[in-house]
């Protein structure tokens, strides 16, 4: 059986990871998978609010959810926009060789 705590605790771990892999890893790349890991943590506490809330039939956890996963696919749009451009100025996704974005 299922309950909001079960939910939430699977939504911290994936947070706790999506978040650990954004501040160690050194791929530009992988970062951008630890942000969106945490996104969609935060996608399915929104889930779990709306299925456990008071009004189950108003749909707006889904509301919420679709516009957040709209969000994340524009930032992941954007954000391999901006490692490519980089890439090829710099040839690395190594966070740490890109510490001068000057034009």
């Amino acid at each position: 059986m299922n309950s909001l705590q079960n939910y939430l605790l699977l939504s911290s771990l994936l947070f706790s990871i999506g978040f650990a892999g954004a501040l160690i890893r050194r791929n530009a790349i992988l970062v951008l998978i630890g942000i969106e890991l945490m996104l969609n943590a935060a996608n399915l506490n929104f889930i779990a609010f709306w299925r456990y809330g008071p009004a189950p039939a108003a749909l707006t956890g889904i509301m919420f959810t679709i516009f957040s996963i709209s969000i994340a696919a524009a930032e992941a749009a954007v954000g391999l926009g901006i490692i490519l451009a980089v890439y090829r100025h710099f040839r690395t996704t190594d966070l740490y060789h890109m510490n001068s974005l000057k034009g």
